[in-house]
């Protein structure tokens, strides 16, 4: 991992984070970029840009906006290590009151972000997690993710009419609660739902993809569900204690049984 930053704000003076994860963004990252810039101008942000070992020119990309832009700031992993891992560095790296954390290819607009900014602080909230009345997803993806939150509801407790989107705003007392995981397997929501209940939710647009497609395959899905059930809940410890004790009573019955039979 290497982190690029030319000329940087002063930290007191930021008062929003805007978290990048980049995987072969090349094409979209400048755009983005630009429009966050525009659609903030009037809160101090800044911008730190995250490549997960993409594979295009992203990192060159990257670190040309980092360069030319006294607010952008650029870590770059050597590897693909996932988007979760991506996100938790970008958080701490960040500085802001708040913090947002958008994608790399244009889903969620850059314009939605003031409606986050202003739902988290009018409301007071810890966390505000975007939902959305029409999402543009595959079949493939809009299945995956009714899935993922009934997995979610079930493992984490998670709210049953909460949509844990990747597009949410974050408080920073949370952010510093979140960045003391020092795990090798973090799972940002489950952090956030182990962390505050105090989480409200924001009405958003949702686009389809301007560039490339979906990061998310199948094996990548199941290693989320394995990583969520093993590392961010005590359902799974709980279940093993109960077949051993279980298998326990069980074997002890049928020592039982062969003993009074024995004996008789």
């Amino acid at each position: 991992m290497y982190f690029v930053t030319y000329a940087a704000m002063e930290k007191d003076e930021i008062k929003l984070s805007v978290i990048i994860p980049v995987y072969n963004g090349a094409s979209t990252i400048s755009k983005l970029v630009m429009e966050v810039k525009l659609e903030l101008k009037n809160i101090p942000i800044e911008i730190i840009l995250i490549n997960d070992g993409s594979t295009d020119d992203s990192d060159f990309v990257c670190e040309n906006l980092a360069y030319n832009n006294i607010n952008v700031q650029f870590i770059s992993l050597r590897k693909n290590f996932g988007e979760h891992n991506a996100v938790l560095c970008g958080l701490n790296a960040s500085s802001g009151e708040y913090a947002v954390i958008i994608d790399d290819d244009f889903q969620n607009p850059p314009s939605e972000i003031i409606k986050l900014y202003s739902a988290i602080v009018s409301g007071s909230y810890d966390v505000v997690y975007s939902k959305y009345s029409s999402k543009k997803h595959s079949l493939y993806r809009r299945l995956g993710s009714k899935f993922h939150n009934a997995v979610a509801t079930y493992i984490l407790e998670k709210p049953s009419g909460l949509y844990l989107s990747s597009f949410k705003i974050i408080h920073r007392e949370i952010v510093n609660e979140i960045t003391n995981y020092k795990g090798p397997y973090p799972y940002i929501d489950g952090l956030i739902l182990k962390t505050t209940a105090n989480i409200g939710t924001c009405l958003a647009e949702h686009h389809k993809r301007e560039a490339g497609r979906s990061n998310y395959t199948f094996k990548k899905l199941i290693s989320l569900y394995l990583n969520m059930f093993i590392n961010h809940s005590i359902k799974p410890m709980r279940a093993i204690m109960l077949v051993g004790l279980s298998a326990f009573f069980i074997g002890t019955l049928i020592r039982v049984l062969i003993f009074v039979n024995f004996i008789l």
